[in-house]
């Protein structure tokens, strides 16, 4: 089968290669899966570079969620064990933690409803406790996870503020329901919050950016507000000042998603049922911006870590995948 390997770390678009290599044979309590579909994550980025928490052995296939076919013809949605992971034709998943993909969507969508989803869904549901009403702020809007979080905000019955770099990613942000988007290009982020809540500022923060975005998170934040800190996709790791948050009353909320899958998994599911229910419904629904073949996986992982993509991208290796 053919299978894009990382041989050593660095930029994606230099050291990931694509090359005939065995398929997977799964171990025990693992299935093998045919890749229907495979969506680019920032986490994918990380790996490749070496900066990520999980550093598989070299050489290494990424490739983080998927939509996949069972050998009896189920579709599926799954996180890859690595080190097969999910840009190949072939990948390798744990049986117990397969996900059933929702009729509604496509390929590319289904295996989008994973990873940024879930995030979602734990971050303002079970960390941030966001109720009807309250007003939601997310930054990098029109990104994978962003876009998630707006999504899922807005079907939650909150004003969502989205924050974004640039026209273009702008007007995927109203495109996606932001009742108000804020383009940090050429607005005062705090200010246009302040404004536009009456002074308040935001109930809800939603942070997979991490650096001046939580600096600004930190300003805009409502009385008894709560930041939702899930990544830091601008390579900084801000560190808080604690003693502003005990002034201002706010609190400031982690979200590893993966440890669920080990510490809760029943949680794991029960958030599947609900974002399976709100996409039959038509209340969510992935953005991808892009489908592209397995060989053009390398370029599309770069302009990920570029930042120069909107929703995500999905990297479809099989012939016949639902589009």
């Amino acid at each position: 089968m053919q299978a894009w390997q990382v041989h050593e770390n660095g930029e994606p678009g230099e050291v990931m290669r694509l090359e005939d290599v065995a398929r997977p044979t799964p171990g025990d309590g693992q299935v093998l899966l045919k890749v229907r579909a495979a969506n680019v994550n920032f986490p994918d980025v990380l790996m490749v570079r070496g900066h990520y928490q999980v550093r598989p052995p070299l050489p290494f296939t990424p490739g983080l969620e998927i939509c996949g076919e069972t050998e009896d013809g189920r579709r599926v949605i799954a996180n890859p064990a690595l080190p097969y992971g999910g840009f190949a034709e072939y990948a390798v998943a744990d049986a117990a933690a397969l996900l059933p993909a929702p009729d509604s969507l496509d390929d590319a969508e289904a295996a989008a409803l994973h990873i940024g989803y879930q995030t979602g869904w734990f971050g303002l549901h079970r960390r941030a406790r966001l109720e009807a009403g309250e007003t939601l702020l997310v930054h990098a809007a029109a990104g994978g996870v962003g876009s998630a979080a707006v999504q899922l905000g807005k079907a939650a019955g909150a004003r969502v503020i989205g924050v974004v770099g640039g026209a273009d990613k702008a007007a995927v942000a109203r495109e996606l329901g932001c009742d108000l988007v804020i383009d940090r290009r050429s607005e005062d982020v705090i200010a246009a919050v302040k404004e536009a809540t009456g002074g308040r500022g935001a109930d809800v923060i939603y942070d997979p950016v991490g650096g001046e975005a939580y600096t600004q998170s930190a300003k805009a934040v409502a009385f008894e507000g709560r930041i939702v800190v899930v990544g830091f996709a601008s390579g900084t790791i801000p560190s808080p000042s604690l003693n502003h948050a005990l002034v201002k009353n706010y609190s400031i909320l982690g979200l590893h998603w993966g440890l669920y899958n080990t510490k809760n998994p029943k949680l794991v599911r029960h958030c599947h049922e609900q974002l399976t229910d709100l996409a039959a419904r038509g209340a969510i629904k992935p953005l991808v911006s892009e489908r592209v073949p397995l060989a053009e996986a390398a370029a599309a992982v770069q302009r990920v870590g570029d930042g120069t993509t909107t929703g995500r991208i999905a990297v479809l290796p099989t012939e016949g995948a639902r589009a």
